[in-house]
């Protein structure tokens, strides 16, 4: 295509947000990206260094019953070194003239996702991946018991440019008393169009994305991996369960492998595709089900739990920021196209 023929512009059917997207694709060697990795020399976060950070929350040990050891571990839970959110206390929901304030209650936790500084969950195998999901929603169903919470995100940061804090393989859990901004969209959007249409916006983007094909970059028997439509950053890709299910705790265990297979897989192709990629992903997933009053009532019909999975390729302009019209210089066709034929080996 000629630079001068026109851009698109797509809206996301969920949220409403409009995306520009280029006419002119550009190829994965047009991004500029440096190597993020800082291999320090005394990692916290290492086997050996247990007594230098508080006491774990949980950990998979490699042994169990007596010979099991506190240093012989696949995945370990602590507490953040800088915690936003603290557990002690309540809410103290107060007014302060025009504005309303609480404590920031909640938790703050890393998930040390293997006991390899140098060698990231993905590249271990499938079991290792199977250990880091099984870590995360174990921590999901006790993080649910509390009342105070009502929100538990879990996301990574792979990269100084996405704002990792250490090189480990390392990613997070986080608890809220509130539901977050963008996830209350994503909600508010999903029942919105149920409301609609009596079926849920995530079952259609399935069926959508497998009827015209060109946006699937990968589907196993439980999982869609794709490049979404309407896309806020080039190679963004999602994955989707294949059956209905708003919670990611709900996971069961023949879905927790190929859960397990796609994921590491479009890490995989990700990093071969570009060479010291910084990237976040997050799991988007119901809030707490504790039953509130006039709260949710359709959430287990309306909504889906999914995995956004962002490169960090781009600096975002300050027409992105002031406007939250993001624009797409690679079209999710051509990204998905691309990944889909990376040979990031089994």
């Amino acid at each position: 295509m000629k630079k001068t023929d026109m851009h698109e512009l797509r809206k996301d059917p969920l949220l409403g947000r409009w995306i520009a997207v280029y006419s002119y694709p550009r190829d994965p060697s047009d991004y500029s990206i440096h190597a993020t990795e800082n291999h320090e020399k005394d990692c916290i976060l290492c086997p050996g260094k247990e007594d230098e950070l508080p006491p774990a929350i949980m950990s998979m040990p490699k042994k169990s019953g007596s010979k099991r050891s506190e240093r012989e571990w696949w995945t370990r839970v602590i507490p953040h070194v800088t915690p936003v959110f603290c557990g002690d206390g309540d809410l103290g929901r107060t007014g302060v003239g025009l504005y309303d304030k609480m404590n920031g209650i909640g938790a703050d936790e890393i998930v040390i996702e293997s006991p390899d500084h140098s060698k990231r969950p993905e590249d271990m195998g499938i079991e290792q991946m199977v250990r880091v999901i099984t870590t995360y929603r174990e921590r999901i169903v006790a993080l649910d018991e509390d009342p105070r919470f009502r929100y538990t995100l879990i996301y990574k940061n792979s990269g100084k440019r996405a704002g990792a804090l250490f090189s480990h393989p390392a990613s997070h859990i986080a608890s809220t008393p509130v539901i977050p901004k963008r996830v209350k969209e994503e909600l508010d959007g999903a029942k919105l169009y149920f409301n609609y249409k009596e079926r849920c916006i995530f079952c259609d983007v399935i069926r959508e994305e497998l009827r015209v094909n060109q946006r699937v970059i990968l589907e196993t028997d439980h999982f869609l991996l794709f490049c979404p439509y309407a896309s806020k950053f080039p190679f963004e890709t999602w994955i989707i369960p294949k059956k209905h299910s708003c919670a990611f705790q709900d996971i069961q265990s023949d879905e927790m492998k190929d859960f397990a297979y796609v994921l590491a897989a479009v890490l995989r192709k990700l990093r071969k595709t570009f060479n010291g990629l910084a990237f976040n992903y997050f799991i988007h997933t119901a809030p707490n089900r504790i039953p509130r009053k006039d709260h949710w009532h359709t959430l287990g019909e309306d909504y889906h739990w999914h995995v956004e999975i962002i490169p960090r390729l781009l600096t975002t302009s300050g027409f992105e920021w002031g406007s939250g019209f993001y624009i797409l210089p690679t079209s999710p066709e051509y990204a998905a196209k691309f990944l889909m034929e990376v040979d990031y080996g089994d």
